[in-house]
């Protein structure tokens, strides 16, 4: 397999391996979303007076302090997963830049045949000016 060939799928690679995490990234902002909203109902819960939170306030308490602690871990792997979306764009950057280098040599070489054997043809004898 030739070169091209080569880095037009390592670029597709590359691109799909960015679209994962770029997937991973969004799943772990929707969670940690959802796991501040839950704090904040559990919080509007708690400061309700009809609530049964003065009986269990420790229990409400400990399961915002739970949600929160869920938010901040998928903030942090969200943080990760951005670091890794940088990675993978500049890995692909770079594949690209080298894919496009090669197709550009590989026209260039096309183009350097055909004058040649234009070329050839015109030197041959016999052949009609």
């Amino acid at each position: 397999m030739d070169r091209r060939r080569r880095l037009a799928k390592l670029l597709t690679l590359q691109k799909r391996v960015k679209e994962l995490h770029e997937a991973r990234h969004a799943a772990f902002l929707k969670e940690a979303a959802a796991a501040e909203r839950e704090a904040t109902e559990i919080a509007r819960r708690l400061e309700a007076s009809e609530s049964l939170a003065a009986l269990f306030p420790d229990l409400y308490h400990r399961r915002i302090a739970q949600a929160l602690a869920r938010r901040e871990a998928n903030e942090d792997k969200a943080a990760q997963e951005a670091r890794k979306i940088a990675a993978a764009d500049a890995r692909a950057n770079i594949v690209e830049r080298a894919h496009r280098e090669v197709l550009k040599k590989h026209e260039r070489n096309v183009e350097e045949k055909a004058i040649l054997e234009f070329i050839e043809q015109r030197l041959k004898p016999g052949a009609s000016d």
